[in-house]
């Protein structure tokens, strides 16, 4: 049978279902597969089904001489060279669409918890500091009717300006050429990069890591935005210049910033954002529901089970791998 190697313990349905036709072996640690083990096992693998923390470069598909697909347990795959990939033969798949509305239900929590102080408040209790109800400590700001600037309006960014709607928010957006009918149903208005920083009160990253949008958020950016925004990065952490938004939060140049993902991932604990309030950081939780994790894992292991077959991937980054074929 088909060798596959998954590069971490993910939920068993995805698993069972590669089991029925391939031998399948699974790292079980807690940390991603350590590289030395991973480019042995990428020697003797059909198919490999990996995470965002694996780095698949042209040294790991080089030594992996069967390899058939990859399949990434993720919507970006900024972590594959898949230009290396496609010239080699190989199907790189990903898991679009079905960790859509968990991510966005994510980024709308992390505005919330943002915008009235969420992280800070548990702290002021958890230190023993509340000693009494008081008017002016921990004001935060109204999300009901404030401005909010989608950068990136494809499925999870229009996915979040839908959940803005139910608050009665003006929804400005960039990027999403094609999204010209949703964004005339929810009432969201495009316009440039710039406008979009200097209107909006909340500003909600969409955008996959691309070169063109790696520190799209910098030092000019933030100088744009108005001292009270509040930024979310669900997205990925180069998006945004992280030594600009240290100053741009140290100097009160914006007033938040809520990311579920950084520049590096995970954070180095001597990181300057950890130590600001006005900075809540969680680790990469955009799809941590147990209902979103198991649909990625049955999505990652079809994929696998199509390229095996020499069938096109259901989710496939390179399709023109089997149009050459054709």
């Amino acid at each position: 049978m088909p060798r596959v190697y998954v590069t971490r313990k993910i939920p068993p349905t995805g698993l069972d279902l590669l089991r029925q036709s391939c031998d399948v072996y699974v790292w079980d640690g807690e940390l991603p597969t350590p590289r030395d083990v991973l480019l042995e096992e990428a020697a003797q693998a059909d198919a490999i089904l990996t995470m965002l923390s694996d780095r698949i470069d042209s040294a790991l598909l080089d030594a992996a001489p069967n390899l058939k697909v990859v399949s990434n347990y993720a919507v970006g795959f900024d972590n594959i060279d898949v230009a290396g990939a496609t010239e080699r033969g190989i199907a790189v798949g990903n898991t679009p669409g079905v960790l859509t509305d968990a991510t966005a239900d994510h980024a709308f929590a992390m505005m919330l918890a943002a915008a009235r102080r969420l992280g800070e408040a548990e702290r002021y209790v958890h230190q023993g500091e509340w000693k009494t109800w008081h008017p002016t400590k921990l004001l935060g700001q109204d999300v009901f009717g404030a401005t909010l600037g989608v950068v990136g309006f494809g499925r999870i960014g229009q996915a979040m300006a839908r959940r803005a709607t139910g608050f009665n928010m003006r929804i400005l957006y960039t990027g999403g050429s094609s999204a010209g009918a949703v964004a005339a149903e929810l009432g969201a208005e495009a316009v440039e990069l710039e406008t979009l920083l200097r209107e909006s009160d909340f500003i909600s990253l969409h955008v996959p890591l691309t070169p063109d949008t790696k520190g799209l958020l910098g030092v000019d950016a933030f100088k744009m935005m108005k001292e009270t925004a509040i930024l979310v990065n669900t997205a990925r952490g180069g998006v945004v210049d992280s030594a600009a938004l240290v100053t741009a939060l140290q100097e009160g140049q914006i007033a938040y910033a809520a990311l579920d993902v950084t520049d590096p991932e995970p954070i180095p604990m001597d990181n300057p954002l950890l130590t600001l309030d006005n900075c809540l950081i969680v680790p990469h939780l955009g799809s941590a529901t147990t209902t979103t994790r198991d649909r990625m894992g049955v999505i990652a292991a079809e994929n696998i089970l199509a390229g095996l077959k020499g069938e096109t991937l259901p989710f496939c980054v390179n399709p023109e791998v089997f149009e050459d074929e054709s």
